[in-house]
């Protein structure tokens, strides 16, 4: 699923993923492994999907550290993506893609004729990507956490910055960033959801 073609569009992508035998595994280390520097946003997408799935706990335990991993890299300069190898060899099935295909597709289509390579220093200065980075570890701390009703709200912000990183969207990485700034103070330091996970973390190290 090669990243060749610039004229691929996510949703194209997302209508690949998703044809094929209902029981597949698509192993994450064969869907990324084309994609060069923006597998960060294809990894990003694909962390977000179980922020969509309509199970307490479930989107935001198996998201949230994806979403870490990815702002992680991206905070530390990282410009290739890397997968531990019990990751790798792990991916969502196929007729989960079908699921989100059925659900998100109308949107997507809609936010995809907004998007289009802009603005594209944002994508390769090192400040923007490291605060890039930290906007995304600090809401992948945020979907892990139980705070109720906001998967979707975190998933929808998310697929934002995923889009931004897919399409080379510096414009739409703006509004990211100042909607993820909006939220992480709203859902993080003023809920105290941040302190006390950072706390909780904290205790346990030390």
């Amino acid at each position: 699923m090669a990243r060749e073609d610039n004229h691929t569009t996510t949703v194209a992508l997302l209508d690949g993923f998703a044809n094929g035998d209902p029981d597949d595994v698509l192993r994450l280390g064969d869907l990324l492994k084309d994609f060069g520097p923006a597998a960060f946003g294809m990894l990003l997408f694909l962390g977000v999907l179980p922020a969509f799935i309509p199970v307490p706990g479930v989107g935001g335990a198996v998201g949230g550290p994806l979403v870490i991993l990815v702002g992680v890299q991206l905070l530390l300069g990282m410009r290739k993506l890397w997968l531990p190898g019990f990751l790798a060899r792990r991916g969502p099935h196929r007729s989960a893609m079908m699921r989100f295909r059925q659900r998100m597709a109308p949107w997507l289509r809609r936010l995809e004729k907004l998007v289009r390579p802009r603005m594209t220093a944002f994508l390769d200065n090192r400040i923007a990507l490291s605060f890039t980075g930290l906007l995304l570890v600090l809401l992948g701390v945020l979907l892990a956490l139980p705070i109720p009703f906001t998967n979707y709200v975190f998933g929808f912000l998310l697929l934002l910055f995923a889009f931004a990183l897919l399409e080379r969207d510096g414009a739409l990485l703006l509004v990211a960033w100042i909607a993820g700034g909006i939220a992480v103070v709203v859902f993080g330091f003023l809920s105290g959801n941040l302190v006390e996970a950072t706390t909780a973390l904290l205790a346990r190290w030390f």
